[in-house]
């Protein structure tokens, strides 16, 4: 699948829904006021990902924070709609986010079910790392999340470490 990543509109907003209410059903799932309510942060940037007719078929979102000196990004969300799943989509939308946060600068957080090995694995080829858990961190669920770190990129004017 040629998959391309582009910025999430207000009119996405309720594909989006759909697509949590199926993903998330057990975890509050965001309603589309949610979704545009995030889009409206100039700190926040989500992104979607369309199938070959136009339907949104995922979508992620991160928030860039912080200043130059003091910068780090947070994943808020990634998901993928499950009839195109194991299709790399989940790794393009995380790609699409790493960029923006790498351009950001300082490391990059986020929380996933303890219980999620396939995102855990995919963070993790990533450079992501088990920082500490949130026990009952998804409500109603009450499921646990680990949070995860990557590290800020080397800047271009550090030295590679042996």
């Amino acid at each position: 699948m040629n998959a391309q990543v582009t910025a999430m509109r207000p009119g996405d907003a309720g594909r989006c829904a759909e697509l949590e209410a199926l993903l998330f059903s057990g975890d509050g799932p965001w309603s589309a006021d949610a979704f545009r309510s995030e889009l409206a942060h100039p700190h926040n940037h989500y992104v979607v990902v369309r199938d070959e007719s136009g339907i949104v078929i995922g979508y992620a979102g991160i928030a860039l924070l912080g200043t130059t000196s003091d910068a780090e990004s947070e994943v808020h969300t990634i998901g993928v709609d499950p009839t195109h799943r194991r299709r790399g989509l989940g790794s393009v939308l995380l790609a699409e986010l790493l960029r923006l946060a790498d351009g950001h600068g300082g490391p990059v957080f986020l929380e996933v079910r303890t219980d999620n090995e396939a995102a855990i694995a995919l963070y993790r080829r990533e450079g992501f790392e088990i920082v500490g858990t949130r026990r009952n961190y998804y409500q109603p669920s009450g499921a646990d999340a680990y949070t995860m770190r990557r590290p800020a990129p080397p800047s271009e004017t550090e030295e590679p470490q042996p």
